[in-house]
């Protein structure tokens, strides 16, 4: 359809794109609790979720129907559940209220539903779900360690090798294997690997929470004889961790949990459950192993065969038992850790130094995969660097005591391959020892939580666009089961602050919903009695004292900031009722701390981290320093009212009352302390006007002043920002929110330092800690501190997706149920275009400005959802057509200051002006 309206002396054409060949709605993407076909969940009452695809416009459920069975037939007498005819719109996180589930046991579910248009559509296609052990007392299986073990053997930190041979008498028809460590484990049976996921069980808040894997195990065994095997490494639970000397911080032993159920063709079953009868060793050919130092391989100490069955191990040591009460156990909640995918190298060469080098050209996350032939007993040491220095040598130094070292010894059989098991690196560059390399030799292999991508945002600018590939990959590099500050030195922990910052940009990149699930449960965890949020998560801190304040605002504040985010991302308002008594906790920590005077005094520690500070040289220059009992003060106020609102949402009135009135109290308070008539605040920084502006601290008489105040202080720069961790993340939509969306714009384009430009000018691949790891000169920042992979200031990819494209939430109706569609463009960029794969489905907005002065836009509301569209002016300042629009049958058509705004069902839009 194009129709075309000469209207206000200029000309409006409008392309509704409908397709008259495919028609038919489609049910799409069915997950369970947010994973397609999840494996082995705890949740007594799953959540059921799927999106309608369908070229048509205006589509719409109406009503559902789910039934769930105990086999894909739905027979009556397999029938757990049929939910009848439901009347409703919602597609996401439908609660199974069905007959009681039980341990272990799959469920396939099928729905199917009622649109708009009168049609009853078919049932789905089937998907499924299976339960884990949901009691302590299905745990058959005993705890087992090597039994040699001894803190002089920690120190070591040798990979043991544990099996056992056992018997299975039929024909299998179904297996499953279900497994937990303490340290790292890699499970075999019958000599193979079982299952894709490495760094398994993943980390935790161990003490109260150890996940366990499930495995469908049952092509992998036979009747007859098996074997099934173990391999376990430091891990998480046994490594140093941190920068101190806490090696084996959660135990000094590693453990084995892990017990196979077998169901047999005429209805028989078995168990193979760890136990006394295992035998172990450390005679194995992992030497090392340590999540900061590396892996020491040495292939010539291999035990052939030791994983099968008809292996001999007489001459192994018989396992200890243990005895631990279990309570602890939980199924696998976060995205799987998985190779992801595999990069080449782009060159090889020699430093000016001499080493022989090879560039991946993509400082990634994961370890090398290395292809070799020679004589037996050669050894080949890898190690890896994010950067090079400014002479083109190999730069270590950023890495502190992290020794991120491979060695391999050959056994001499031809060509050998070998990938670590129990370590993790960050790096782009790999220095060679002890061989020559081609490029066939080395493979990248790219490692993180397995998260469906859900955005992409692109445009004129190619500095922007590698700018979101740097946050895409920074955000890959440090999500590998918990968001991690860096993945290289040693450090690599959950600092809460970080993830603060970063969790909506996250959210816009990735499908994060279960990985946050999975985090927060451990934000809680790690929570003090007191209410106060640890630095980091799972905190391992907590023995050494770092300060007498055991939280610090804008750090601990994730545990209210990230749960808001991801309900109104992902409508889950079981995660808010969960996360809830810890938001609740951490607000009445704060209330306790600050008493009636409102100022949270000290609840600072790490203050706007990293703001910028000019060089000694300057003495007129201002930093970004912002006070840090202000910046306290603010969050405190900014954390109560969200708090308010999670209370309003799960209906707890009275608490929303209380926390209204205290975010009222501490503003009050604020701008009597820290607020002039003339609207300037204390520390005139740019954070400190961020803050006030962006968590409703101003009276509304001043909000205009400050941002003035805010604006004047960026052009004194030249356009350059000043902020750290915690103003970055809504400077520019504090910006645009005070009608200054033209100066983000240029702080967003800004190509010299301080900017998010900087480091791409300078060849970065990933986000950096610091607004000049490397200087101008190619010198380096501190070597204390200086990641060249720290998503934090990544942050401002939130503001490129929903302002640059305008794919905004709607907060009254969350996931994205109902949205906004309102691009703010500008003539700095000749065109932007974003998508998002959101719980209902693939949203799209597009703009370029045309050579003849006209604006065309592209947007994509996806099946039962709707939309808010605003139209923006174009490049001479004109509006789209008002009566036009209304006449084509879209709702609530009117003008505001950002453009033409109107109601619109799903479809595709094409509309240029």
């Amino acid at each position: 359809m194009k129709i075309t309206q000469k209207t206000m002396g200029f000309c409006f054409f409008f392309f509704l794109i409908i397709s008259a060949t495919f028609s038919q709605v489609q049910i799409t993407e069915m997950t369970c609790e947010h994973k397609q076909n999840p494996m082995g969940i705890d949740v007594l009452n799953p959540r059921l979720s799927w999106k309608l695809k369908s070229s048509e416009k205006n589509i719409l459920q109406n009503a559902y129907q789910i039934r769930v069975s105990l086999n894909q037939t739905f027979d009556k007498k397999n029938l757990v559940w049929d939910s009848g005819k439901t009347p409703s719109s919602e597609s996401i996180l439908q609660v199974y209220k069905g007959a009681a589930l039980q341990s272990g046991k799959s469920y396939f579910w099928q729905v199917k539903i009622w649109d708009n248009q009168g049609r009853e559509l078919a049932w789905s296609s089937t998907a499924s779900w299976e339960m884990g052990m949901l009691s302590v007392n299905d745990w058959k299986a005993q705890w087992i360690e090597p039994s040699t073990q001894a803190m002089s053997e920690v120190d070591k930190s040798p990979a043991w090798l544990l099996r056992k041979s056992f018997a299975l008498k039929n024909k299998i028809t179904y297996a499953r294997a279900y497994v937990t460590s303490h340290g790292y484990y890699e499970l075999s049976l019958n000599g193979q690997k079982v299952g894709n996921e490495v760094l398994t069980p993943g980390w935790t808040a161990y003490h109260k929470r150890l996940q366990y894997q499930v495995y469908d195990v049952t092509n992998m065994l036979k009747s007859g004889t098996n074997a099934v095997g173990a391999m376990l490494g430091e891990g998480w639970f046994r490594s140093t961790l941190g920068w101190m000397n806490n090696k084996g911080y959660y135990g000094k032993r590693l453990g084995l949990l892990c017990q196979i159920y077998v169901k047999y063709t005429d209805g028989t079953e078995d168990w193979v459950l760890s136990d006394g009868s295992w035998k172990s060793t450390n005679d194995g050919p992992i030497i090392v192993n340590e999540i900061y130092d590396g892996e020491n391989y040495d292939a010539t100490r291999e035990v052939k065969g030791w994983n099968e069955a008809n292996f001999n191990d007489s001459k192994w040591t018989a396992v200890t038992t243990a005895t631990f009460d279990n309570k602890n156990l939980i199924a696998s909640e976060g995205a799987k850790v998985e190779r992801i995918e595999e990069l080449k190298p782009i060159k090889i060469f020699r430093t000016p130094k001499g080493l022989l080098v090879a560039d991946l050209g993509q400082n990634m996350v994961g370890w090398i995969k290395l292809k070799v032939s020679g004589a037996r007993g050669t050894k080949i040491v890898l190690r890896h660097a994010e950067v090079l220095d400014k002479y083109g040598d190999f730069y270590t130094e950023n890495l502190r005591k992290a020794k991120c070292m491979l060695t391999y010894t050959l056994k001499g059989e031809g060509e050998e391959v070998y990938e670590p098991r129990f370590t993790f690196m960050g790096f782009r560059y790999v220095a060679i020892e002890g061989m020559d390399l081609k490029p066939e030799n080395i493979t990248g292999v790219v490692v993180h939580s397995n998260m469906k991508p859900t955005g992409t945002f692109e445009c004129s600018n190619p500095l922007v666009n590698q700018l979101q590939h740097n946050i895409q990959w920074g955000q890959k590099g440090n999500f590998v089961d918990v968001p991690t500050d860096c993945p290289q030195r040693d450090e690599r922990l959950g600092w809460t602050g970080d993830a603060q910052a970063f969790c909506r940009t996250a959210a816009y990149n990735f499908d994060v919903s279960a990985f946050f699930t999975k985090w927060l449960k451990d934000v809680a965890a790690d929570q003090a009695p007191d209410g106060s949020v640890p630095f980091v998560v799972p905190n391992i801190l907590d023995k050494m004292n770092l300060n007498t304040v055991p939280t610090s605002a804008g750090w601990g504040d994730v545990s209210v900031i990230a749960p808001w985010t991801m309900y109104l991302t992902y409508g889950d308002k079981q995660l808010l009722e969960n996360q809830y008594p810890s938001m609740k906790a951490y607000v009445d920590y704060i209330r306790k701390k600050s008493g009636d005077s409102y100022i949270w005094r000290k609840g600072s520690v790490f203050g706007d981290w990293l703001y910028y500070k000019p060089a000694m040289s300057s003495f007129t220059e201002p930093d970004g320093y912002t006070n840090e009992d202000y910046i306290a003060t603010a969050f405190y106020a900014y954390s109560a009212s969200l708090l308010k609102e999670a209370a309003l949402t799960l209906g707890k009135n009275d608490d929303a009352k209380m926390y209204g009135e205290v975010f009222e109290n501490v503003k009050k308070v604020f701008n009597e302390n820290y607020v002039t008539p003339s609207g300037r605040v204390a520390s005139d920084s740019q954070t400190a006007y961020v803050l006030a502006l962006m968590f409703g601290l101003l009276p509304e008489n001043l909000q205009s002043k400050a941002a003035g105040h805010l604006v004047e202080d960026i052009k004194n720069r030249k356009n350059h920002l000043s902020t750290g961790f915690l103003g970055t993340p809504y400077l520019c939509h504090v910006l645009t929110k005070n009608g200054y969306t033209d100066v983000a714009y240029d702080l967003l384009l800004q190509e010299t330092f301080p900017s998010w430009l900087y480091p791409v000018k300078m060849g970065a691949t990933t986000i950096w800690e610091r607004w000049d790891g490397q200087k101008v000169d190619s010198t380096f920042q501190e070597i204390t501190m200086n990641s060249f992979n720290h998503y934090a200031y990544g942050a401002v990819g939130d503001w490129m997706y929903r302002v640059v494209a305008g794919i905004e939430i709607d907060s009254k109706s969350t996931g994205y149920k109902h949205f906004y569609l309102k691009p703010e463009p500008s003539t700095k960029l000749k065109y932007a275009k974003s998508t998002l794969n959101s719980p209902y489905g693939e949203i799209a907005s597009a703009w370029e400005y045309k050579e003849d002065g006209k604006i065309k836009l592209t947007f994509t509301i996806p099946a039962n959802t709707t939309a808010t569209i605003t139209l923006p002016k174009n490049k001479n300042g004109a509006n789209a057509g008002e009566q036009f629009m209304a006449s084509l049958g879209f709702q609530n058509v009117k003008k505001t200051d950002k453009g033409l705004e109107f109601e619109a069902g799903s479809g595709v839009y094409n509309i240029e002006y």
